[in-house]
């Protein structure tokens, strides 16, 4: 077990929790690897029905360790730093995008380059007042990585991006929550009692459903109408054939709450 990620399943919930407070839980590569494995068990395993990515101390991630990286022995040539980005940050940030059960970041303080976009790709997300949402790349003259560019414009638009991206500035999460970033902001000692609460509703939700919804609202941004409705109608489809459905219409006409196993 790596203390650096910690990992508990309960009532339904993975919870993965990045432990380096230290330094502002910036991402390593083996935390790197052990959340992209937490998030590919959470889908494969039938048991979990909800995921909260969440960190340590006063910082949810302050980006990729750059420590963590040893300078090259040899001159890099062209495709090295394209492989590491592929390999690395974006292959986080899919595996976040990818995970088949809701995802949720509870945002415990300062989320800044690849750390804000951890956040960002989540399917929901609380933030404690004291978070904020930092696009560090131009501070270190860098080209935004982790699925930043493909991200933001998506949830606020290009020009609001390009303010963000372009100057670097902190981001408080009650502007972020303003501007569409944020689900919810909550007081500081509130964020663990309302991810759990939010968490363990979606864990007690129809799993496929919300699978399946998940896929259909992602892809509607990158797609034209027929093809959207086209997923629609298939979603519809196979969701219709699991026992969550049929349970649901069940209690419709029989006047009850539903009672959903994930199935």
């Amino acid at each position: 077990m790596d203390p650096q990620v910690l990992h508990t399943t309960e009532n339904n919930v993975s919870w993965i929790t990045l432990n380096r407070p230290e330094v502002m839980n910036a991402v390593t590569w083996t935390q790197r690897e052990r959340v992209i494995e937490l998030l590919e068990e959470a889908s494969a395993t039938h048991a979990v029905r909800a995921v909260v990515l969440t960190a340590t101390g006063k910082g949810f991630c302050a980006g990729a360790d750059l420590r963590d990286t040893p300078p090259p022995t040899t001159p890099r040539v062209t495709g090295d730093v394209s492989r590491t980005i592929r390999q690395g940050a974006q292959r986080l940030i899919a595996a976040v995008l990818d995970c088949e059960k809701p995802v949720l970041a509870a945002v415990n303080g300062t989320a800044a380059g690849l750390g804000a976009h951890l956040a960002l790709a989540c399917d929901l997300v609380l933030a404690a007042e004291s978070a904020r949402f930092i696009e560090v790349f131009v501070r270190r003259g860098l080209v935004p990585d982790g699925g930043g560019a493909y991200l933001l414009p998506r949830l606020i638009g290009p020009q609001r991006t390009k303010e963000l991206m372009f100057f670097g500035d902190a981001l408080p999460a009650t502007e972020a929550e303003r501007m569409g970033l944020v689900n919810r902001v909550v007081p500081d000692a509130d964020l663990p009692k309302r991810a759990r609460e939010w968490a363990e509703r979606l864990a007690t939700g129809p799993t496929r459903a919300l699978s399946l919804t998940k896929r259909l609202v992602d892809a509607s941004l990158s797609t034209d109408r027929a093809t959207a409705f086209a997923a629609e109608a298939a979603a519809q489809e196979l969701n219709m054939n699991t026992l969550d459905a049929n349970e649901g219409v069940a209690s419709f006409r029989e006047r009850r709450p539903p009672r959903f196993g994930g199935h």
